[in-house]
């Protein structure tokens, strides 16, 4: 039951740290930027890219053609002067500002993610150091296993990934605080 309150406490600090990271800090928006003609770009996405909703990485080659040299040649020398793009591509758009489902999600995985790091933080009787580092310890590979590959394979941009760094970082050091107070309060509880 400890953990399970850790958890809940940790979604809820995470979440809210989420918010401010985002609405307050512009963590969220580093490194993104605006279209010089949007409309331009919109109007040209059916004709482009067609009707299927995905992940859009341009110029693309065909996977199955990755053993022809001629195609693999012919994209890298495609690739050194064309424009480069990475694109979450939905044909039928959605209403960006109606956010319920998506805060709905994003509480659900920081609760989800603080239930997992509870668990680890809770494992033995910790102080509330090393429960911390631990928390800190879980933002980095987090950060390093989902975010620098981003950066690396899809040229998310620097400022992008670093910025995830500190909204990862900083929110789980504060959530694990919170976790890590609680369960050495429970610690204190048993003894």
């Amino acid at each position: 039951m400890r953990v399970l309150v850790a958890g809940l406490i940790g979604g809820i600090v995470m979440f809210i740290w989420g918010a401010v990271a985002h609405m307050v800090l512009g963590l969220g928006s580093m490194g993104m930027r605006l279209p010089a003609n949007e409309d331009v770009v919109l109007s040209s996405l059916h004709q482009g890219l067609g009707t299927q909703a995905g992940v859009y990485i341009l110029p693309s080659v065909d996977p199955n053609k990755m053993s022809d040299r001629a195609v693999t040649q012919a994209y890298s020398e495609k690739s050194k002067v064309s424009p480069y793009a990475w694109v979450v591509y939905m044909p039928l758009g959605d209403d960006l500002m109606q956010m319920g489902p998506q805060l709905s999600r994003q509480w659900a995985s920081d609760t989800l993610s603080a239930l997992a790091l509870a668990f680890v933080m809770g494992l033995a009787a910790f102080g509330f150091g090393r429960r911390l580092s631990i928390a800190a310890a879980a933002a980095v590979f987090s950060w390093l296993s989902a975010m620098v590959p981003y950066w690396n394979w899809y040229r998310f941009p620097l400022d992008f990934t670093l910025a995830a760094l500190a909204e990862q970082l900083i929110g789980w050091l504060l959530a694990g605080a919170a976790m890590a107070w609680w369960l050495g309060r429970s610690d204190h509880a048993k003894a």
